[in-house]
Formats: structure tokens, sequence, C-alpha cells
């Protein structure tokens, strides 16, 4: 087994976790600028049943409209109806670059130094169009990252191979010295592991069962050094 020369992480829900904005009562001040009414109770339910939109993407090419369309039927689901849908949608699409309304979960600094110390090349890639130098300015981590891909700039949504590909050769290294760290077993994990990176699959709502062979589950970041192969 090649020693872990390389670490990708996904960044939206493996790094930093939205805020208010992009919870139910913040859908609600969206949809109101837009004459829509929808109840914030039903937020986790709407999020949950539209989430099969974004796996009906065909090729992994990126498009916002896959993404106006999945916000447009967490709209739905939460009640709202009408002509403003669709433009309420687009402007909630624009808000989620901004990395104002986003917070790093708690250990993600700390890991990311101690990674970076430690010799290891780190990578970010994001299936969002958020300005990944700008996000590494906002939270004060800049220095600490070698490769950063937004699918929006490549072209190419994870879990398709050519993402992968562009990370590793921006860390310079090949598929068997790099580990895929993120929360979407479907899209970062499997994508990672089809090129023969290792993955390992982030759970912060405590599922600890692999979904698979040779996928180890952890709560957060601080649990990855376990799973690196280092050298000694």
């Amino acid at each position: 087994m090649s020693p872990t020369k390389a670490i990708c992480f996904d960044v939206d829900f493996t790094l930093i976790y939205p805020g208010p904005t992009f919870q139910g009562v913040g859908y609600q001040q969206f949809c109101a600028r837009h004459g829509l009414e929808v109840d914030p109770s039903k937020f986790d339910r709407a999020v949950a049943a539209a989430s099969v939109v974004l796996d009906r993407v065909q090729e992994w090419i990126y498009d916002p409209q896959i993404f106006f369309d999945y916000t447009g039927q967490v709209i739905r689901g939460m009640g709202g109806e009408g002509p403003g849908v669709d433009a309420c949608a687009r402007e909630i699409y624009d808000q989620w670059a901004g990395n104002q309304h986003f917070f790093l979960y708690e250990e993600v600094p700390d890991v990311l130094r101690d990674l970076h110390g430690a010799g290891l090349r780190l990578g970010l890639i994001s299936n969002s169009h958020r300005c990944l130098a700008s996000f590494q300015s906002h939270f004060e981590i800049e220095g600490l990252i070698a490769a950063a891909i937004s699918s929006s700039e490549h072209g190419y949504m994870k879990p398709h191979p050519s993402i992968f590909e562009a990370a590793l050769r921006l860390l310079e290294v090949e598929p068997r010295e790099a580990v895929m760290v993120g929360d979407s077993f479907a899209h970062d994990i499997q994508g990672a592991r089809h090129l023969g990176m290792q993955g390992v699959l982030v759970s912060r709502s405590g599922r600890s069962e692999s979904p698979a062979d040779g996928v180890p589950v952890i709560r957060d970041l601080r649990e990855l050094r376990g799973h690196l192969r280092l050298e000694h």
C-alpha cells in the first residue's frame, strides 16, 4: 500500500455548514421577497424530498439549472407556489456562493494545520460555484491548500472522474497516494474509489456503519489521521 501523500476535501457539509440564511426561516425570508408564503417547519422534509433532483444529473456536467430545480423543489415542498418560485430559487443559488453565510466546523482549522504540518498536500474539490480562493481567504486557511477545484469552473461535477484527475495533477500525486474526504458516498467516495483513491466518509449526524467495504466512517475530521497511511 502506498503511503498517503495528499488529501482532498469536499467543502460543503465537510468543512463548512450553512448558517440561518439557508435554514427554514432564511428560506422563508427569501420567499417573502418574491411574494411566496412557505412554512419553515417543512424545510427539513422538503430538503430530503428534493435531494433526488441532484441524483438525476446526466453525465455529471455542471449546469446551474440543476441547482435551480433542486431549490425550486425545496420551496414547493415548503408550500411555495407561483411565478416567483424560479426567481427565488435563482437568488438562493446566487447567495449560496457567499462565504459570509457559512461557518467552519469547529475542528477544521486545527486539523488542516496539523495535516499540512505533517507534510501532506491538501486539496479542495467542490460541486458548488463558490470561489475557492475567496473561501480560503475568508476562513483564513490560505497557505494550507495546494489545489482547489470547483465544478462550476472545471465543467464536471463529482463523481465524474475528470474532476478528481484534475486535482491529482495539481497535487502531483497518483490516485493510490491520495484520500478523498467528504459527506456524500455517491459523489465524493464512489467517484474517488473508481479512480483508485481511498475514501473516508464524514457522517456528522452519527451514522457509524460503512456503506462499502474499505470505506471508514468518521464523525469529525479529528478522526481522519487514524485512517491515513503515514510514513513514520
